[in-house]
């Protein structure tokens, strides 16, 4: 999985009075199907009308906020202008709380400032490090989210003092990997992890060998 490098590499129904019977009793359903849906949802336990971030409302088409599809998305956007934008336009409009939706939602404005004009690069980049804010504050103990967080601030120029976490996210990542399978990471992010954390040259020697011993 390809990381983003550089973020700045260029620089810096109504019913009306003549209605029939018909309409009458479709508007009638509709408003059955409706009062049972609020009553559903306000319903403690199983709320079958509710589909989460992860799951389709068909089962056979699988959600775009998905783990796996979003880290497609984003290994094609760290090295592709236009798989960038299209990861954006993808996350652009989310406004729901899973937290690594938003963590991919706020990498997914990192790679929009590396492709921004040098006029917009700065807007984006502060809204990543507030997405990134948001996704760790409502799950400060996901890994992958702190990956996608240090993947971006790691490549941050100094002078922007948005790279304040660098070393709190690196070293929990180097805890988690280390403790793989039970790193709170699945094998795929593991991978991805570990790869970056000692292919980059993030970990000292010593880290990056008790790293590769570290089974899958």
């Amino acid at each position: 999985m390809k990381i983003l490098s550089v973020l700045f590499l260029s620089g810096i129904v109504s019913v009306g009075s003549g209605a029939s019977g018909a309409d009458l009793r479709m508007a009638e359903n509709a408003a059955r199907l409706a009062t049972a849906a609020e009553v559903a949802a306000a319903a403690p336990g199983p709320q079958p009308f509710l589909v989460s971030s992860f799951t389709s409302a068909n089962t056979n088409v699988p959600s775009p906020y998905d783990p796996s599809n979003l880290r497609r998305h984003y290994e094609q956007a760290a090295a592709d202008k236009a798989a960038g934008e299209k990861f954006y336009k993808l996350l652009a409009d989310y406004k729901d709380r899973d937290a690594l939706v938003l963590g991919y939602k706020g990498a997914a404005e990192a790679i929009r400032a590396r492709d921004a004009s040098m006029f917009n690069k700065m807007s984006y980049v502060q809204d990543a490090a507030r997405t990134f804010e948001q996704a760790v504050s409502l799950d400060p103990q996901n890994p992958e989210i702190r990956f996608l967080r240090f993947s971006v601030e790691s490549n941050l120029p100094a002078f922007l003092g948005l790279s304040k976490h660098v070393d709190e996210d690196k070293e929990m990542l180097l805890n988690a990997a280390l403790k793989h399978p039970k790193s709170g990471l699945d094998p795929e992010a593991f991978r991805t992890v570990r790869h970056f954390l000692v292919e980059r040259g993030h970990v000292s020697d010593e880290e990056a060998q008790r790293l590769k011993k570290v089974a899958e």
